[in-house]
């Protein structure tokens, strides 16, 4: 058999076909009274925010979230109501260890996985340039791993009380999830120690290392912290912007209907036989919501920034245009919090639309659907709009000082 630390894993030709496996199954003991995954950051459990930052990636392509036999209930019923942006699968096969449930639930995993990041939904602040490295590391060697340099004086006192030695703290790293491996490595892994009756396993990257597959570090991030105590909790609450100082804009648009064109609100094409008259697609209530961003920054208004008189915006999708005010509040340090819109329609009914609305401007602004409001209403038969002859939209959003989630170099580090 040739020796797996000599395999490397081929380069990608196309796109990786990413898997991302999330614990959901743990008993969470160290937390203390409560689920600690169905603690509540910015109106959403935990988990949540976990399952929408791993599926909102681009490389990934679906997802399982794995939940103890009894428990999936509760995930069923939150997914119906809030889908996730990709196709995730509940397994409840929530094993003994953790180990346990991470075997188990390979043995379901979709056809044609290359890469499977296994991820603790416990973990909910992942960003996406962390996983942008992880895939690029584990796209050229097989695995990545998010890892952190110690930085505190480590000692050891076996009693808990009286120190025996300093631990040099030179080389040693704490790791992080996801962990992102070749498919069949960690499928070889589980089963080789299975095999051998190990279970011991605080990581699946531990198990690579036994099988003797070359594992490999990518740079962690500091703010992806895993919620085990209460204390964490606070911490989490700060690090997504909970109670930090916000600013508030207030967005205003108004179109009017037009034959020839398409209906667009909230990056949904609406089923109707008018569209708004417009530069660009005359999306009403995604120009509220970036001059509301915009407002509450103090960056200008979208006239100032999407001239109609810029042919790059002639019939952009204003998703686009949501896109770069995000890119532009980030340059200036700020974070979207929430956004609650308006639409002012006779017609249609666009009750059946918000939901895709809320998910795609969520997507755009990197930010949950829980943190998206949209909300329409009639004129009562009043001026353009209730004449039907326009649609108009009012917007507020609130934005915070971002914690920089900037990419960085990769540290190809061999651990293995």
């Amino acid at each position: 058999m040739p020796n797996p630390r000599a395999r490397t894993a081929r380069r990608k030709e196309a796109s990786t076909i990413l898997h991302a496996l999330i614990l959901a199954a743990g008993s969470g003991v160290r937390y203390g009274k409560g689920d600690k995954l169905w603690q509540v950051l910015l109106g959403a459990p935990v988990w949540r925010h976990a399952v929408w930052r791993l599926l909102s990636h681009p490389e990934v392509a679906s997802g399982t979230l794995a939940v103890a036999p009894s428990n999936a209930a509760p995930f069923e019923a939150y997914l119906q109501r809030l889908p996730a942006p990709k196709p995730l699968r509940i397994l409840p096969c929530g094993g003994a260890t953790r180990q346990a449930t991470v075997r188990n639930a390979l043995a379901y995993l979709p056809d044609g996985v290359r890469f499977v990041a296994v991820h603790d939904a416990a973990r909910p602040l992942i960003s996406h340039a962390l996983l942008d490295r992880l895939v690029e590391t584990a796209t050229r060697y097989g695995t990545a791993v998010p890892a952190l340099p110690v930085q505190d004086t480590l000692k050891r006192a076996d009693d808990g009380r009286t120190v025996q030695a300093t631990v040099p703290r030179e080389g040693l790293y704490r790791v992080q999830t996801p962990q992102v491996f070749r498919a069949d490595w960690l499928i070889n892994a589980h089963r080789r120690a299975a095999e051998q009756g190990f279970e011991q396993a605080t990581d699946d990257a531990q198990l690579l290392e036994r099988a003797g597959y070359p594992v490999y570090l990518a740079e962690g991030d500091p703010r992806n912290l895993k919620l085990t105590t209460p204390d964490d909790l606070h911490l989490l609450r700060l690090h997504i912007g909970e109670g930090a100082l916000t600013r508030t804009g207030i967005g205003y648009d108004i179109h009017q209907l037009t034959e020839g064109r398409t209906l667009m609100l909230g990056g949904v094409a609406i089923e109707y036989p008018y569209g708004l008259q417009g530069h660009s697609d005359a999306d009403v209530v995604l120009h509220a919501i970036c001059d509301a961003l915009l407002g509450a920054a103090a960056l200008g208004d979208i006239g100032q920034h999407f001239p109609n008189t810029d042919p790059r915006w002639k019939d952009a999708p204003s998703l686009t245009l949501l896109q770069h005010v995000r890119t532009l509040l980030a340059q200036h340090g700020w974070q979207p919090l929430n956004i609650d819109a308006m639409a002012l329609a006779e017609a249609p009914k666009l009750a059946p639309y918000i939901p895709d609305m809320r998910q795609r401007i969520a997507h755009t602004l990197g930010i949950l659907p829980e943190q998206v409001s949209i909300k329409a209403t009639t004129n009562e038969g009043m001026d353009a709009v209730g004449a039907r002859r326009a649609i108009a939209c009012y917007a507020v959003a609130a934005i915070y000082p971002a914690n920089g989630e900037a990419d960085h170099e990769q540290i190809p580090t061999q651990t293995g």
